[in-house]
């Protein structure tokens, strides 16, 4: 059985992302003192009492007609539609609003369990003040502070009351984990909404639009859960000028650092620039599997072998990724997009591949026969053997006489004989050269 969802909604600024983070036990959500900074659902896991749910961060809903508000009232009607209960986020320093009552009306419409939260109740005045928010009429309002903790216990033992019997089953099958990065506006969350075929999160053609990581559960044809991770675009540092946006980039490096694969997002009409090649560096300092994928392919012309051009260019300015697979898609068509579960499975395969020492060191024997061990100063580089130690990423250990006799070259010569030998697309490998004690 799936997890129960629980969505927060509320007007701007009353600390839905303070609350959803404190929940979560993580800082998934940016928190800052003015309206608008979250504007997708945001997803996180949660536990309370030993009930695991889904737990869903919204933008504040705004009933004006700015095209911005709108997308961001859109994504939260969206998280109620999916929700099994609802936390009505209020805040007691404001007191009861014509904006909350608005949205009071519009849940009753949902037919969905709500309970009132009225945050910032930090002391018993305030506490005092949130009877005014029975008038809702969605029953006891819950008086919480979701930056001291206070009253939170409370307040979810009120919603676990609504979940199902059966809650929180899972089929054990381990989740791959994959995100979106690029510089801003090369399609990242258009991308995500093609993958599900729905609006998951907001696209303009605004760059920053996006500024939370957006976690996104989906199970592909075959059954394979993943989580896809939209990031935010990736500046030059000289164009990071606002605090949220230097938040943005941090969450879009730390979303690459729980992810097991990376898909770079080109952007096929602009072509590659050397912002892409800084973000691509990210991913692969941070030993993650990559995918290159070059977006907005149904905008160009075909002719005069635009593929193998393009993918010639890659592999010059991208030598460093040869073990990446190059796939050419459309977030505006679908184009190829059904392939990319498929590729990311094998990747994740790859990267948990482990091979036996004594057919590694047949290969090893193999490759110095071919080309022999470099000398320097008359010293020649002895290997003894090698064996592997991890996995994702393959981490292999090469024990010689002497680790600084190991020239760069020769070690990328082993790494190339073993993609020969083993297959090993899409993730980098680590060669630890050690001295043989």
């Amino acid at each position: 059985m799936d997890l129960p969802i629980v969505a927060i909604v509320g007007r701007p600024n009353v600390g839905k992302s303070t609350l959803f983070n404190r929940l979560v036990g993580d800082r998934l959500s940016i928190v800052a003192d003015y309206e608008g900074v979250t504007r997708d659902r945001i997803y996180a896991n949660a536990e309370w009492l030993g009930k695991e749910f889904r737990l869903i961060d919204t933008g504040g809903i705004d009933m004006s007609d700015e095209p911005l508000m709108k997308q961001i009232k859109y994504q939260a009607e969206i998280a109620m539609e999916e929700a099994d209960v609802i936390i009505f986020m209020v805040s007691s320093r404001e007191g009861l609003t014509d904006a909350d009552e608005a949205i009071a009306y519009y849940l009753h419409r949902t037919d969905k369990p709500v309970v009132v939260a009225v945050n910032k109740a930090d002391n018993p005045e305030q506490r005092t003040q949130s009877y005014e928010f029975y008038s809702l009429g969605h029953g006891d309002p819950y008086p919480i502070s979701g930056t001291h903790g206070t009253g939170t216990g409370d307040l979810l033992d009120q919603v676990i009351q609504f979940f199902p019997d059966e809650a929180g089953e899972t089929d054990g099958q381990e989740r791959i984990k994959f995100s979106f990065i690029g510089r801003p506006n090369v399609g990242k969350s258009s991308l995500v909404n093609a993958m599900l075929e729905e609006e998951r999160v907001i696209v303009s053609n605004i760059e920053g639009t996006t500024r939370e990581a957006v976690d996104t559960e989906f199970i592909s044809q075959d059954g394979r859960p993943f989580t896809m991770i939209d990031t935010a675009g990736i500046r030059k540092r000289g164009k990071v000028y606002e605090n949220t946006e230097k938040y943005s980039v941090m969450r879009a490096l730390s979303a690459i650092d729980r992810s097991d694969i990376v898909c770079l997002v080109l952007d096929a009409e602009t072509g590659i620039i050397e912002q892409d090649k800084k973000v691509a560096g990210y991913a692969f300092e941070a030993n993650k599997g990559i995918v290159i994928l070059v977006n907005k392919w149904d905008a160009i012309d075909k002719t005069d072998k635009q593929f193998e051009k393009f993918t010639d260019q890659i592999r010059q300015e991208f030598q460093y990724l040869s073990f990446a697979p190059i796939l050419f898609v459309s977030a505006k068509t679908g184009q190829r997009l059904e392939k990319l579960p498929s590729i990311l499975e094998e990747i994740y395969e790859n990267r948990h591949r482990r091979i036996q020492s004594s057919v590694l060191n047949d290969v090893l024997m193999d490759a110095i026969a071919m080309n022999p061990t470099p000398t320097d100063k008359g010293r020649r580089l002895k290997i003894y053997y090698m064996t592997q130690v991890a996995v994702n990423p393959p981490t292999f250990v090469v024990f010689v006489n002497d680790p600084e006799l190991m020239h760069f070259s020769y070690a990328r010569f082993l790494e190339n004989k073993m993609r020969e030998s083993f297959y090993f697309d899409g993730t980098p490998l680590k060669l630890l050269i050690r001295e043989r004690s």
